[in-house]
């Protein structure tokens, strides 16, 4: 089932806990009240996944809102599913998940980006990554 990952719940909360800090140390933003109770309900029912289309809405809202600040998707523009792979080498994806992409549920998308992070065996994660932290390449 594609759903919204309980790290991505508290990923949403400590981003709403740091925008929108508590004035007194007990008040929450509605944001992290509404998010916190999905949280609370998944962990007591020892549950991964909510289901992004039952959410109550205040959850959601406050989630999307998260969800839109993070990198909509993987890619690193060396497509190899172009080229007949099945996975793509540069970020990891399926075939049908490049193609779809632009047809997925936040929920969907989130679920491609966790399965492919903890594979870690793109290039995204590895030689363009290390690339990337390097900086600049400096000429003659």
């Amino acid at each position: 089932m594609a759903g919204i990952h309980i790290a991505d719940i508290e990923a949403a909360i400590n981003h709403w806990r740091q925008t929108k800090p508590s004035p007194d140390g007990i008040v929450l933003a509605d944001e992290v009240r509404a998010l916190a109770e999905v949280y609370a309900l998944m962990v007591y029912d020892r549950h991964d996944l909510a289901d992004e289309t039952t959410m109550p809405a205040t959850a959601f809202k406050a989630w999307k809102a998260w969800y839109d600040t993070t990198p909509d998707t993987p890619c690193i523009a060396i497509c190899s599913t172009s080229q007949g792979d099945a996975v793509c080498k540069g970020c990891g994806r399926t075939f049908d998940e490049v193609q779809c992409w632009p047809e997925m549920t936040p929920g969907e998308k989130r679920t491609t980006w966790r399965r492919i992070t903890l594979e870690g065996n793109a290039w995204r994660f590895n030689t363009y990554a290390d690339r990337a932290r390097e900086g600049p390449i400096s000429g003659p």
